[in-house]
């Protein structure tokens, strides 16, 4: 198993995907973010652009619960059959994160990666945030849209994001029990909140 393990929880537009890989860098270890997609889709032969759009939205099914050990599906792909393809992506990165987990130390973004590894002893599970204004100013730059509707689209990534967390972990997404470090980066400059979660890192023993 790994020395270190951390996990990034974000609200939409606070800068958590550039933090986390900065931070990555910064501690000599891998990244994942997107790229659980294209591993997913490797393994199961689905197109990674199908991936991307069931990519930590909740589905509708009433089939789907991890009690019944479907993650552990074992001979492959098909043996997941006509479950929804947000719950089969959900399966195979829940199963890529965990098998990271026993043999390398990363930086992982979102897809419920805390609650994945929350047995783990060696995973720092950080949830970083910011106001509104701010959230809303970067879709604006990211997107180049109107204020109007880069509001409407934070909160609507972060309401998919919130659904996602619950149906998942049947937990409250943003809940500040469920981490070990809350990070405001709302006057932060991406560099200084990496500092701040490394310096985090080196007090409680998990930097190296």
């Amino acid at each position: 198993m790994g020395g270190k393990i951390i996990t990034i929880t974000r609200q939409y537009g606070s800068g958590g995907h550039d933090i986390g890989k900065q931070l990555a860098a910064k501690l000599g270890v891998a990244f994942y973010d997107k790229e659980l997609i294209s591993l997913a889709a490797k393994e199961s032969g689905v197109s990674p652009e199908v991936f991307a759009q069931a990519d930590e939205k909740a589905t509708n099914s009433l089939l789907y619960t991890l009690s019944t050990g479907l993650y552990n599906y074992g001979n492959g792909f098909s043996a997941m059959g006509d479950l929804p393809m947000n719950d089969k992506l959900y399966i195979l990165q829940h199963k890529i994160i965990k098998e990271k987990a026993e043999k390398e130390d990363f930086v992982v973004v979102g897809r419920c990666a805390d609650y994945i590894l929350r047995e783990y002893e060696n995973v720092v599970k950080v949830f970083i945030y910011a106001d509104l204004d701010s959230r809303v100013k970067r879709a604006v730059a990211r997107q180049d849209i109107e204020p109007a509707r880069a509001r409407q689209a934070v909160l609507k990534a972060d309401k998919n994001r919130a659904n996602y967390y619950s149906f998942y972990s049947g937990q409250k997404w943003g809940n500040p029990e469920n981490y070990d470090l809350c990070l405001n980066s709302t006057h932060l400059s991406e560099e200084q909140a990496v500092q701040v979660i490394f310096d985090y890192l080196e007090i409680i023993g998990k930097k190296a």
